[in-house]
């Protein structure tokens, strides 16, 4: 440990002594433990792991102790060793895979399989959706579709929430009761 010299007012050389916060490492773990076994645990979804990734990162803080100059950065410095062993446990996890000699297919269901009766269905679904009124097709694209909320729905096409959600239950109680779509369904 190097020892560091301050020049007071008289300009005299003076050591100065490092004031360290925690006198020894064991110190440091009594009083800050509780503390960073919660850090570990926001990284870890098992108690256990926790507890082990902890033990791990004070053992990594443990070899570096004496290299550690600013001991008021120790919990920073724990908390980094925390993060990056836990990337590292991320990284190297066991994967339960294996390679064989045929790959395990499910099984097709009758009918899905068939892009003749997919184009079908799609064909029959467009249909259907063209037989609606404007304003209840919009909002089943929108919702359906394109995906969107009924909030993102409503705020494009400037409507309150609510008559999105009736709309799109009207079109959808016209869309089941079409003749059409009960055909290709069966």
């Amino acid at each position: 440990m190097t020892t560091l010299v301050c020049t007071n007012a008289s300009g005299a050389a003076a050591p100065a002594t490092r004031t360290r916060p925690y006198p020894s490492f064991s110190s440091y773990v009594m009083a800050r433990r509780p503390v960073l076994l919660r850090t570990a645990r926001s990284l870890t979804a098992n108690p256990s792991d926790a507890e082990d990734l902890l033990q791990t990162a004070l053992t990594k803080t443990y070899v570096a102790w004496e290299r550690i100059e600013d001991h008021r950065a120790l919990d920073g410095y724990v908390r980094r060793a925390l993060v990056n062993t836990r990337t590292s446990q991320w990284r190297k996890r066991k994967v339960d895979e294996f390679a064989c000699d045929e790959l395990p297919e499910p099984e097709p269901l009758p009918g899905r399989d068939d892009p003749a009766e997919q184009q079908a269905l799609h064909d029959a679904m467009w249909r259907a959706i063209m037989k609606l009124p404007a304003r209840q097709r919009a909002m089943v694209v929108l919702r359906y579709y394109e995906d969107l909320s009924e909030a993102q729905t409503a705020e494009v096409l400037g409507v309150s929430v609510g008559t999105v959600k009736s709309a799109v239950s009207r079109a959808l109680g016209k869309l089941r009761d079409d003749p059409e779509l009960g055909l290709v369904r069966q």
